[in-house]
């Protein structure tokens, strides 16, 4: 199979990162899906967004409806997850936990479960403890692991996390790496891989997705190769 074309926080290079906008526009520029970042508010609200703060503003301290408050630099609210999903319609969606409460597990569970495409949901983190969290509560919920470093041992790093998919720094893979992780039966992303040459290179190795934020770029490269 062909890897996924995957826009890195939407279609973010002709829209505000992480905003509706950008996800309105994901599909017109060939992704596949989307990988998105997640806060929850002190009240439980899911909300999309990369850094933990707005305008000074602690995610984690703000209660939802005064961070709805507050505009993103496009003028739009920040997103709540729900009104991601709901965007982004029948794309697939990955979702990476920045910071989670665990406490508010079972409201991100909720909202996969709610959204139009369930079954095309995903999450991820560098946080290996949230990542096995999530799958104590949730098996059947695809998970990945972030690595921005060398992975020397993927069968260590997918099992510390309980995680099937390992997100792995551009720069950091190699032909060998991606056949050690399909070896172990897992599967791998490359992130975040903008230039043409890299994608084709990738592609040639068999990765499994390719986190770009540029998918109209990506998506060339990718059809033109053979189906595997």
């Amino acid at each position: 199979m062909k890897p996924l074309v995957i826009a890195h926080r939407g279609a973010s290079s002709i829209a505000l990162e992480n905003s509706l906008a950008a996800f309105r526009a994901a599909a017109g520029q060939g992704a596949d899906g989307v990988e998105l970042d997640v806060h929850a508010t002190i009240d439980g609200e899911i909300v999309v967004h990369h850094d933990p703060s707005v305008l000074g503003l602690p995610i984690a301290q703000a209660r939802a409806r005064d961070l709805a408050a507050v505009p993103l630099a496009n003028g739009e609210p920040i997103p709540t997850l729900a009104q991601a999903l709901d965007v982004l319609g029948k794309l697939k969606v990955f979702v990476e936990v920045k910071v989670l409460d665990p406490r508010w597990d079972d409201r991100l569970l909720a909202t996969l479960d709610r959204g139009p495409n369930p079954s095309g949901y995903a999450v991820h983190s560098f946080a290996f403890h949230v990542v096995r969290r999530l799958g104590e509560k949730r098996p059947s919920l695809p998970r990945g692991v972030l690595s921005e470093v060398e992975t020397r041992s993927p069968k260590q790093t997918l099992e510390d996390a309980s995680a099937q998919t390992l997100w792995q720094e551009r720069a950091t893979i190699d032909e060998r790496l991606v056949q050690t992780v399909h070896g172990l039966g897992a599967t791998l992303i490359a992130w975040t891989v903008d230039d043409p040459g890299d994608v084709e290179r990738l592609v040639g190795w068999g990765v499994d997705g390719l986190c770009t934020n540029h998918p109209e770029r990506a998506r060339p490269v990718v059809d033109a190769f053979p189906a595997a």
